[in-house]
C-alpha cells in the first residue's frame, strides 16, 4: 500500500463528518466489536477454567488409570500389581475393591458408592487423605470397620466421629426367611470434602480388608489403580498396557471414565464460540452499512483522485483502512477489556454476588461453587484473529462500490 493511501484513509476516518450518522455507526461498529471479543474471551476462559477445575476435582477421589477384568474380580493380582509397579510411566498403583450399598443412621438411609481402599496407597494415588475435614485416612484398619463419609452425607445423617452407622449391601445370604441383605455395623472415623457433590453426597471409603469380607470376595479386588506421571499420558498408557495385559483383563483411563461429560464441555465451549462469533458479524455488517454510507458521501472526492491518476484499487484500499481501523480499534478495546475481566472473575463475580445478595453457581447443583478462569493466549489469539478478519472481509464489498464510482457521473451535478 502506497503512503497517499493510507493518509487519505486515516484522514477520513479523523475527520469530522458533515453526516454525524455516519460517526454514530461508525462507534456502534467498534463498541460492538469490542463487546463481542471481551464476551467471547471471558466465556472461554471461564469455560477452560470449570473443564480444568472440574477435572483436578474428578482425578482427586478417581486414579488415573485402572486395571480389571470382564468378570469384576481380579484373582490373581499380585502379580499384576508387581508388574506394573515396573511401568515407568506409572507413579503409583494399588488395589481397589468398589460396591454399592446403603448407609443407614438415625432412620436415614442413603445409597453409597462403596470403596475398599489401602490408605497409605491411596494417598499416593488420589492425596485424597489432605481432604479430610475430621479424623485420618490412616484411621482405616484392617478388622475395625471403620468407615469415612463424604461431608454432605455426614450432614445428611448428622454423623459424627465414633458414631455406629449401618452399611448394608445388595450381595444376600440365604436364610430361612429368603434372600436377605448383608448388614455391618462400621464406625465413623473420618469425614472428608473433596468439593464436588457426586463425591461429597454419596462415597464412603473402608479398608482394603474389610471390603473384600464384607462383599465376599476372599482374597480378590475388584482392580487396580494406577496414578500417572503425566495425566494427559493416560489414553496412550491405558493402551500400551491393554497388549501386555492377560486375556480378559485391561485398562481403562480417566477420560474413558469421564468420557461423557468432557464431550459435552468441549461441544458446548464450540458452541458458545459459534453463538458469541454472531456479535461480531453484527458489528461487522455495521461496518458494511458505514463504509457504504462513507462512499455514497465521498463521491465527489473519489471522482477528483480518480482524476489526479489514483486507479480503482487505490480507491478501494483508501476505504478499507477505514473499516479495518474500525476493526482493529474494536479488537484492541475488546481484547483488552476481555483479559482485564478473565484474570478478575474471582473477585468480580463475588463482589457482584455481595451486591446483589445471590449466588451463580450453587453446590446442590453444580460440581463447583465458584467461578473460575483459566485465560489461554490461544484462544485470544484466535478470537482477535477472527475479529479482524471479518473486519476486513467487511470493508470488501463496500471498497469495491468505491472503486466503481465514474468520475463523470460523480461530478455531473457538483
Amino acid at each position: 500500500m502506497r503512503p497517499y493511501e493510507l493518509l487519505i484513509g486515516l484522514r477520513y476516518t479523523r475527520a469530522k463528518r458533515r453526516n454525524h450518522f455516519i460517526s454514530f455507526i461508525s462507534l456502534i461498529s467498534m463498541l460492538g466489536i469490542a463487546l463481542g471479543v471481551a464476551a467471547l474471551i471471558v466465556v472461554l476462559s471461564v469455560m477452560n477454567g470449570f473443564q480444568k477445575e472440574v477435572r483436578a476435582r474428578i482425578l482427586g477421589v478417581t486414579p488415573h488409570l485402572q486395571v480389571v477384568s470382564e468378570t469384576g474380580q481380579l484373582l490373581d493380582w499380585q502379580p499384576l500389581l508387581a508388574a506394573l509397579g515396573k511401568q515407568s510411566e506409572l507413579r503409583a498403583a494399588a488395589p481397589y475393591v468398589s460396591g454399592q450399598g446403603m448407609v443407614s443412621l438415625n432412620e436415614v438411609v442413603q445409597g453409597v458408592m462403596v470403596r475398599g481402599i489401602l490408605p497409605t496407597d491411596e494417598q499416593r494415588l488420589t492425596g485424597l487423605g489432605d481432604k479430610m475435614k475430621l479424623g485420618k485416612l490412616d484411621d482405616l484398619r484392617p478388622g475395625e470397620f471403620g468407615i469415612t463419609l463424604g461431608s454432605d452425607l455426614a450432614r445428611a445423617m448428622g454423623a459424627r466421629l465414633g458414631d455406629s452407622v449401618l452399611l448394608i449391601t445388595p450381595q444376600g445370604q440365604i436364610t430361612p426367611a429368603g434372600m436377605l441383605p448383608r448388614l455391618k455395623q462400621f464406625r465413623v472415623v473420618g469425614i472428608f470434602e473433596v468439593g464436588m457433590a457426586p463425591f461429597d453426597n454419596a462415597l464412603v471409603l473402608i479398608h482394603l480388608n474389610d471390603a473384600q469380607k464384607l462383599f465376599r470376595l476372599g482374597e480378590a479386588v475388584s482392580g487396580i489403580s494406577g496414578n500417572l506421571h503425566d495425566l494427559d499420558r493416560a489414553p496412550e498408557v491405558a493402551l500400551k498396557l491393554g497388549g501386555q495385559l492377560p486375556p480378559g483383563i485391561y485398562a481403562t483411563d480417566w477420560t474413558q471414565q469421564n468420557a461423557n461429560y468432557f464431550a459435552v464441555v468441549a461441544m458446548e465451549k464450540k458452541m458458545m464460540f459459534i453463538i458469541l462469533s454472531l456479535i461480531v458479524l453484527v458489528a461487522a455488517f455495521n461496518i458494511v452499512s458505514t463504509l457504504v454510507m462513507a462512499v455514497t458521501d465521498k463521491q465527489a472526492d473519489i471522482a477528483i483522485l480518480r482524476t489526479l491518476g489514483a486507479s480503482p484499487s487505490s480507491i478501494m484500499k483508501i476505504f478499507m483502512v477505514q473499516g479495518v481501523l474500525i476493526g482493529l480499534i474494536g479488537m484492541v478495546l475488546g481484547v483488552g477489556g476481555g483479559v482485564l475481566i478473565a484474570l478478575n472473575i474471582g473477585t468480580l463475580i463475588p463482589f457482584i454476588e455481595h451486591l446483589f445478595g445471590v449466588q451463580f453457581l450453587s453446590k446442590e447443583f453444580y460440581y463447583i461453587s465458584e467461578l473460575p478462569s483459566d485465560l489461554h493466549s490461544a484462544d485470544v489469539i484466535v478470537v482477535a484473529s477472527m475479529s479482524f478478519v471479518i473486519s476486513l472481509l467487511a470493508t470488501l464489498y463496500p471498497s469495491w462500490r468505491a472503486a466503481k464510482v465514474q468520475p463523470a457521473e460523480a461530478l455531473r451535478y457538483e
